[in-house]
């Protein structure tokens, strides 16, 4: 295939996976539709009683009743919602490899802001499938869909750039260990936000009338199993973006400017939300902080991580990083990390 042929089919996969990702989000839309006059049951025998995908507990009744067939329409809704995600991961995975392919000489898929943003929302969508069955979130399925196919139209309607070798700086093998680690921590932190954000909504759920027996909010885990998830996330990510930010990171900027730290905006923010996670981390495990504090905290690092990959490239005019902004900043393309 020639190098226009794979920037094509790179397009034309961005395409179908945004299309097959919107199917998906209609998919456990119905499925939560059918839930809504299922009445939510405690203790484990309700979550045994109907095969809801994630563990998502209801009260069934009878069989052929109304509850009972609306636990199994939302049981095949989720089922197939849970399969068309994982279609549209892997026809996520091949635009990314088409992008890489359709480069001269081919490279790693990160060489702009558009090309970040597939990969970022890309590491997303493969967290959640990955981690659907061990952490049970498919309470999580409308929200992380919804995220990530608002995403996608973002980078393509605004930051669709055309393929482009590389700038010198990003010409170097830490372009790859220090973006994976970047891409992959950011997607964590980013299922953690998320996670404690539902966090706070069903904190004020319950705090303000006890708590429903129906609907999206009442389906959500107890606080304390979302204040568990969100921190095991945080955790998993914290070390690696550790190792992007504080290792990769200043031996990346050592060989491509000669100095290991410059004080650069991208660099401040990127250490900001180094020490906004640490804080975190280290009031839950020496503070004990948990809960409605240790969400809120975990919001303002994800604020932090996000404005550090977006906004600095839009509103800072002296970074060095200005090559991961925009796809055209004073008429040249721009690359990203």
């Amino acid at each position: 295939m020639t190098d226009v042929q794979w920037e094509s089919l790179s397009n034309w996969a961005v395409a179908a996976a945004g299309t097959v990702y919107f199917l998906a989000l209609l998919t456990h839309l119905a499925e939560w539709a059918s839930l809504r006059k299922v009445p939510v049951a405690a203790g484990a025998a309700a979550r045994d009683s109907v095969d809801i995908p994630g563990g998502v507990a209801v009260a069934t009744g009878p069989e052929g009743t109304a509850d009972d067939g609306g636990a199994q329409r939302a049981a095949f809704f989720g089922r197939l919602g849970y399969l068309l995600t994982c279609l549209a991961v892997a026809v996520h995975f091949v635009s990314l490899v088409g992008r890489g392919m359709a480069a001269d000489p081919n490279r790693v898929p990160w060489g702009n802001m558009y090309e970040f943003t597939l990969s970022g929302t890309f590491v997303v969508a493969f967290l959640y499938v990955a981690l659907y069955r061990k952490f049970r979130l498919a309470w999580m399925a409308p929200i992380v869909l919804a995220f990530v196919l608002t995403v996608l139209m973002v980078a393509v309607l605004w930051l669709y750039a055309p393929v482009a070798p590389l700038t010198e700086a990003l010409s170097s093998y830490w372009l790859v260990i220090h973006v994976v680690s970047a891409i992959i921590s950011v997607g964590a932190f980013t299922l953690g936000g998320i996670t404690s954000a539902l966090y706070l909504v069903k904190s004020r759920s319950v705090t303000k009338g006890g708590g429903t027996t129906s609907g999206y909010v009442a389906r959500l885990p107890e606080l304390a199993v979302l204040d568990r998830v969100s921190y095991r996330l945080h955790a998993f990510g914290f070390p690696v973006w550790t190792f992007a930010v504080l290792i990769t990171g200043p031996i990346w900027a050592h060989q491509a400017w000669s100095s290991y730290w410059n004080w650069d905006p991208k660099e401040v923010w990127a250490f900001i939300t180094w020490v906004v996670y640490a804080a975190y981390l280290h009031a839950r495990t020496t503070a004990g902080w948990k809960g409605r504090n240790a969400a809120i905290l975990a919001l303002v690092g994800t604020f932090t991580l996000w404005f550090n990959f977006i906004g600095i490239n839009y509103f800072s005019t002296t970074s060095q990083h200005s090559y991961a902004g925009a796809p055209e900043v004073h008429g040249t393309v721009q690359a990203g990390d």
